[in-house]
């Protein structure tokens, strides 16, 4: 049997580089950036188009007709998704943490930014998914949403590693989630601004073609703790820590099953 990969990834490589070169929306995230005045809207925007130009070269090039007996085989899909998401996760990883960087100077604080670790665990689920699938058109709806809700992660990850951090240095730092789009009222629910330790559990969580963000300021947070209150939130913080450990173990199960 041909491997088919090499000629996939580098059609696939090709058209995401052009198509991101060529992006309006990139560069208007980029040249936020460069000037001074990146939020997290930017970020968000930024890792929904990155996204979006992903799933649907993805969706160009990889069909049933292309694959060996209509099939998405463990060894393809494990090969295109690692190497393709992993791009993604360095593009959007990297504008994030650039930004964070700024609203970290802004609110003067001298702390560095925090780079998440690629989300392995994720990757591997969509892969486990796509492959044992009997045929690659009940499958091919994982290269779609599923592809922009990652790139979104991207964000969020990025958000709770310097979030706590900035929480264990001291702060209080907060965070909001806004709707976007008809949101459902699950969304609703969720939509608001939170205390770093009273913020819900579920509060990065999305649901499909949900395109819902969070968002996070170092400015808000900088109220200084006494002793009493930094004892207080460190506990909570353990707590949430704990809490956050058995929810992805409860999502990598859900892959995995």
């Amino acid at each position: 049997m041909d491997d088919i990969v090499p000629a996939l990834l580098e059609s696939i490589q090709s058209q995401f580089d052009e198509r991101t070169y060529n992006s309006a929306k990139l560069k208007k995230s980029l040249q936020a950036l460069k000037s001074n005045k990146a939020t997290y809207i930017d970020v968000n925007d930024f890792a929904i188009e990155i996204g979006e130009i992903l799933a649907d070269v993805l969706g160009t090039n990889i069909t049933a007709e292309v694959l060996p007996d209509g099939k998405m085989y463990f060894n393809i899909a494990d090969r295109i998704l690692n190497l393709t998401l992993k791009k993604n996760h360095e593009l959007i990883s990297g504008f994030a943490v650039d930004v964070q960087k700024l609203l970290n100077d802004e609110a003067n604080l001298h702390l560095k930014s925090q780079t998440p670790e690629f989300n392995q665990d994720r990757v591997d689920g969509l892969v486990n998914k796509l492959s044992s699938a009997n045929s690659f058109e009940d499958a091919k709806w994982l290269l779609d949403d599923p592809i922009i809700n990652f790139s979104q992660s991207i964000v969020d990850d990025v958000i709770a590693i310097n979030i706590d951090f900035h929480a264990n240095a001291g702060l209080e730092p907060t965070l909001t989630r806004k709707m976007r789009g008809d949101a459902c009222n699950w969304c609703k629910n969720l939509a608001g601004t939170y205390e770093y330790y009273d913020a819900p559990d579920d509060i990065y969580r999305r649901h499909e073609r949900c395109r819902c963000t969070v968002e996070y300021d170092p400015k808000d947070g900088r109220r200084v703790q006494n002793a009493h209150t930094k004892k207080w939130r460190e506990q909570k913080q353990k707590e949430k820590i704990a809490v956050r450990k058995t929810l992805n173990l409860r999502k990598r199960d859900k892959n995995e099953s």
